[in-house]
């Protein structure tokens, strides 16, 4: 009796410990617990169910419950897990406002302690923002940005000194001042304007007014407002608004002025010109934006993940970020949602076409030497307030050709106010 109670009791230990999750085997799997405040859209949330982690799953032998969860439920539970030593979080997919947060709190791993990820090379301007607060928060995710659009005939009357080879790399000669002389050829040449925004009611002109004309002159979106660095900017843009195609401040969307001809070069989001390149992927070429004095302003939406510090399947975790990580997996996010690689690698991994020109764009501008990388403000309700006051000054001093100072000045101080009810500092 002595030995069966023996064999027994040993039975249950090891099926105790198989159920836990310890011994994959013929038992439960381990699973890896990943919130997530992106991806989250019904039908995105079905690509990461049924298709992203499936691979994963079967490769490792785990379970990945993916939960797709609000920025401010995150952190929330992030907090009290944090609190009281109970974590039950593996892996954390944010924004990079929020990894820094959660960073500046003490809540992430550093993964400089991790093994190296093997066969890719993250974007030097992604990693480089990844490091925050003396570690290493996060891993370079997925990322969105604004970009230029170029029509190939449009490189016939490139200003002298300028070469093809200048605007799609984003050398330091393709600038501000390069546009304008540009602008200038190709309305002298085709007798109309051929340059185009997105400055219509619902176009996204105030993202390329705070987050690439003004850092690029004065090196920030909202802290030198109405400095002397903005006179300056605002004094190019009046001088570059005649070789702009008037319609632009009805435009809300640049591909089917690119598709119509009405446009030789445009700016816009890379959602809002996809349409032109998937339709006409031979006629157009995606390239980085122009540098000012200050640099190669630009927004990124950058999105990373992370391991909270106690997390219970850490190396699990590892492997997770590995996989979402490779090349081969960041393109068929980019290919089902839209959200572009942070790896280097990723590009050459896919087809000739639509995908590839706007990839290759998007990485050419993260890419450059001078890549001056501006985040989107989190002003919550006052988002609105801030970007309509870019849309103000830009009606009033170009439009109306009122004095830039005076309408600075006076702007200014309902920016400042925006920050200062906020408690937040002006980027």
């Amino acid at each position: 009796m002595r030995q069966l109670f023996g064999v027994l009791l040993a039975a249950l230990v090891v099926a105790s410990v198989i159920a836990s999750g310890c011994i994959s085997g013929g038992g439960e799997k381990t699973t890896v617990t990943f919130l997530s405040t992106q991806l989250n859209p019904p039908e995105e949330r079905a690509f990461v169910k049924d298709e992203l982690l499936k691979p994963f799953s079967e490769e490792y032998n785990l379970e990945v419950n993916f939960v797709p969860i609000p920025y401010t439920d995150l952190i929330t539970r992030l907090e009290g897990e944090e609190q009281t030593g109970k974590v039950t979080i593996d892996v954390i997919g944010d924004l990079h406002g929020g990894m820094d947060y959660m960073a500046a709190k003490g809540w992430l791993m550093d993964l400089n302690d991790m093994p190296q990820l093997k066969d890719r090379t993250f974007i030097t301007t992604f990693d480089r923002y990844s490091h925050m607060h003396g570690i290493k928060a996060y891993v370079p995710w997925m990322s969105a940005t604004y970009v230029m659009v170029v029509n190939k005939d449009a490189f016939k009357y490139l200003p002298e000194g300028l070469t093809e080879e200048d605007v799609m790399t984003g050398s330091g000669k393709w600038t501000y001042d390069a546009l304008l002389q540009w602008a200038k050829n190709l309305k002298e040449a085709t007798g109309q304007p051929q340059l185009g925004f997105p400055a219509g009611p619902k176009g996204l002109w105030h993202r390329f007014l705070h987050g690439y004309i003004y850092p690029s002159y004065t090196g920030y979106q909202a802290k030198k407002f109405n400095s002397p660095e903005a006179i300056e900017m605002w004094n190019y843009m009046k001088e570059l608004w005649p070789y702009v195609n008037p319609s632009s401040t009805v435009w809300d969307s640049m591909s089917d002025p690119l598709l119509k001809g009405e446009v030789m070069i445009a700016w816009d989001h890379t959602a809002r010109i996809k349409n032109a390149i998937e339709t006409k992927p031979d006629q157009f070429v995606v390239v980085p934006v122009p540098r000012g004095p200050k640099g190669r302003g630009f927004i990124v939406v950058l999105a990373g993940l992370a391991i909270p510090k106690g997390a219970p399947h850490k190396d699990e975790a590892w492997k997770l970020i590995d996989y979402l990580t490779r090349p081969e997996t960041q393109v068929k996010v980019l290919e089902k949602t839209g959200f572009f690689p942070t790896v280097e690698e990723a590009s050459g991994k896919l087809p000739e076409g639509p995908l590839k020109i706007l990839a290759e764009g998007v990485r050419a501008q993260a890419s450059t030497q001078d890549a001056l990388v501006v985040m989107i403000p989190n002003l919550g309700e006052k988002g609105g307030e801030f970007t309509s006051l870019y849309r103000e000054a830009f009606e009033r001093i170009v439009l109306k050709g009122e004095d830039p100072q005076k309408v600075l000045d006076e702007l200014g101080e309902q920016m400042d106010a925006i920050f200062q009810e906020l408690g937040v500092e002006e980027p």
